[in-house]
């Protein structure tokens, strides 16, 4: 599991020794201009009280306030100032999974979020910055309410629309900008659109008459400062005039600031082009972040062809509407929440929501189907870095196959698809969410639904939920004998076989994965999990006693894993056959295959495959001799193995390598020393352990080995030889 780091000192205490940033607040990508009252004033609240909640009209910058706090705050909060986006999420029930994944934790158990949130928090001193959770308030205030009555060192910084209403909240009214604050933002932004103007005296002026009809709003002036790349200052106020007498004329109950906001935006709107206007109200379909393909597809059309996406998409990013946003998966774009809602009403007007929302959920179900079948391919990192951006987007495409029972089957599809992501990146929690959720709705496509149900079944089997998995997995079986899906009885029988090597039956499991491979090879299907099906029929036979057996089934994984780029079952069939290179007397053969294990699970947020690998390399540097670095291993492990499930399954058999490295260690060390040395093990986060472990970091916590040629320490760490390849790419054969 990924964690909160370090317990810290009392984050109220101006003195605390903690200096190194810890969380996941982002850098700012413009100066951040004025505000230092309200700065002060908020980080006085939160002093004072573990909830402050910012209130205000959308526009006038509570994200970019509190995001501030955050950072003039981040040194304060040893475990950490972590900052939640809740615009993108649409269901209360996926509430908890997205503070989970702000906070960076990863639990492949059965049990809720909520849970992990409060094993996690309850012991810690941190802020909690909860952005845009207006739409889900009641969902939030009862979550914010259990962990803050569950965590005692917790505060919660929260910006939204109107209060929570908890008990011990301090509401804080954001107002509109002071005149000098709001022409200085003003003037900033306007030197970013021109830089090489100077403004004159009667620009000032302009400005500051600009500042006060737009009523401070800072998202109406960033808009405003983004029209001058066309206009002077005094073209502007002149078509404000217009704007204003529009769009008071609206909503005449309506607060006078949201009057305001809405003038911004429906300023900057009537502004555009007929194009712009269009692509504008048919962007608001996406959730968060989006790229450019996606856009050319769902937004193209009648009145928009696809290929003048671009150019109007450029257009939008030069005056603000839009944002780009530049990661890991390239370049990609989104809208602000207010900006995206103003569109989906031009879009609801024009009665072309429903159309543009299936466009949207065509366009994700073919990416998740791309992504499933690319998923056995050199390009498994990638695919993974994908699904994980538009995951957002994803949960948007499965809710609206859900909201009409011909088109849930889509939704079943699209669940079913995503089995790779749900299994193999750390998502096991969610991804049960979403495959129970989708099987509450009946449909008559029984493949859509036989592929959910051994999905499912395979999800329990990795949360250790024999009960679960087994329901699953035989009503598979049953409807796939009565239909005559011969694919689906494939995938069941070899689940029921991964079941019975958890439950320590590797007798019945091997007979299950040959009948499951056998009937993989009728209906011609290679991927990922036949892939599996060959490495835990390895399994199965090592723990049956014919090593060399195994040895050999998992060569030829390596070979087929090899020729396709896969890397994913690769590890497994790595610590297979570590396993049995440490039985045959080989400890630095395994050390090398368990430190790719470790790169591969680390690359893939695979936390079963870390934590087998730390288990079985705990034996090896015990057998090395250094049984200090063992126990530290063990802990490191033991810390794990609550978030992926049961540990070790509550295998006899996947519990050996712990058992005799336990037997050992305490006998040369002696209960104190192990016991201090798991201990030791606990207080490590798995990035710093898999670094270590590894031999490539945490270098102020390892002695180096005593000798150069890497002998066996005793009581140092030792440093694991690195992983000779072949020239295809693989791991060094044995």
């Amino acid at each position: 599991m990924r964690s909160l780091q370090h317990p810290s000192m009392n984050p109220d205490d101006p003195d605390s020794p903690c200096t190194a940033p810890v969380g996941n607040v982002p850098a700012e990508l413009n100066r951040f201009v004025g505000r230092e009252d309200e700065l002060a004033a908020l980080g006085g609240l939160l002093e004072e009280s573990r909830l402050v909640t910012v209130v205000g009209v959308a526009g006038v910058g509570k994200t970019r306030c509190v995001s501030r706090v955050a950072a003039l705050l981040e040194k304060r909060y040893c475990d950490g100032v972590w900052l939640t986006d809740l615009s993108p999420v649409r269901e209360a029930g996926l509430l908890e999974h997205a503070v989970v994944e702000a906070l960076g934790l990863t639990d492949h158990t059965g049990r809720p979020p909520r849970t992990v949130l409060v094993e996690n928090l309850r012991e810690r001193r941190a802020l909690l910055v909860l952005d845009g959770f207006e739409h889900l308030v009641d969902a939030c205030a009862d979550l914010v309410r259990e962990l803050l009555r569950r965590a005692p060192g917790l505060r919660v910084l929260a910006a939204g629309r109107r209060p929570l209403l908890v008990d011990g909240e301090v509401t804080f009214t954001l107002a509109p900008m002071c005149d000098e604050d709001a022409v200085e933002l003003f003037s900033e932004r306007a030197r970013s659109v021109r830089p090489n103007r100077e403004p004159t005296a009667g620009d000032r002026a302009a400005a500051l008459e600009l500042c006060h009809r737009l009523d401070g709003i800072p998202l109406a002036l960033e808009l405003a400062a983004g029209r001058l790349r066309a206009l002077s200052v005094d073209q502007v106020l002149l078509r404000l005039d217009d704007r204003f007498r529009l769009l008071t004329g609206g909503s005449r109950g309506a607060p006078p600031r949201h009057r305001a906001l809405r003038t911004a935006i429906g300023w900057s709107h009537e502004l555009c082009t007929p194009g712009q206007r269009l692509l504008w109200a048919r962007l608001s379909v996406f959730a968060g972040q989006f790229d450019l393909e996606a856009a050319e597809y769902i937004c193209g059309g009648a009145g928009l062809p696809a290929d003048a996406v671009l150019d109007v998409l450029e257009e939008l990013l030069a005056q603000s509407v839009v944002e780009r946003e530049d990661g890991a998966t390239g370049t990609r774009y989104r809208l602000l929440e207010s900006v995206r809602e103003y569109g989906a009403e031009w879009l609801a007007a024009a009665g072309d929501t429903r159309r543009m929302r299936r466009r949207h959920r065509d366009w994700y179900l073919g990416l998740a189907t791309w992504c499933e079948l690319d998923w056995f391919s050199p390009r498994q990192a990638e695919v993974a870095a994908r699904i994980d951006a538009e995951l957002p987007n994803l949960r948007r495409a499965m809710e609206c196959s859900m909201e009409s029972p011909d088109e849930v089957h889509l939704a079943h599809h699209l669940a079913g698809s995503l089995w790779f992501y749900w299994a193999g990146c750390g998502r096991l929690s969610e991804g049960r969410y979403w495959l129970e959720h989708v099987l509450e709705e009946p449909t008559p496509y029984d493949a859509a639904r036989l592929k959910v149900l051994w999905v499912l079944g395979y999800v329990a089997v990795l949360q250790g939920d024999a009960v679960g998995a087994i329901s699953a997995l035989q009503e598979c079986r049953e409807e796939a004998e009565r239909s005559g899906d011969a694919t689906a009885m494939a995938y069941a029988v070899h689940r029921t076989g991964c079941l019975a090597i958890v439950t320590d039956d590797p007798a019945r499991a091997e007979e299950l994965l040959r009948e499951a491979l056998g009937r993989y090879r009728e209906i011609g299907e290679l991927n990922s999990n036949v892939v599996m099906a060959q490495v835990e029929l390895a399994m199965a036979v090592a723990f049956l006693g014919d090593l060399d057996a195994a040895a050999d089934i998992c060569e030829e994984v390596r070979e087929v894993c090899e020729d396709h780029g896969e890397r994913w079952a690769l590890a497994y069939a790595l610590y297979v056959l570590a396993y049995a290179a440490l039985r045959r007397g080989l400890p630095e053969r395994a050390r090398r295959m368990l430190g790719e294990c470790l790169m591969i699970g680390r690359t893939f947020d695979d936390l079963l495959a870390t934590a087998l690998s730390l288990e079985l390399l705990a034996l090896v540097t015990a057998v090395e001799g250094d049984a200090g670095e063992a126990a530290v291993l063990q802990g490191a492990a033991e810390r794990i193995w609550p978030s992926v499930g049961l540990p070790l399954f509550g295998s006899v058999h996947f519990g050996r390598p712990r058992v005799e490295c336990e037997e050992q260690v305490r006998r040369e060390l002696g209960d104190a020393a192990y016991e201090a040395g798991l201990r030791a093990g606990k207080r490590l986060d798995r990035a710093t352990v898999v670094e270590r472990a590894l031999g490539g970091g945490g270098a102020q916590e390892r002695r180096d080995p005593p000798g150069a040629d890497g002998g066996p320490a005793s009581g140092g760490t030792r440093r694991p030889a690195a992983s000779r390849m072949t020239g295809r790419g693989g791991p060094e054969r044995w």
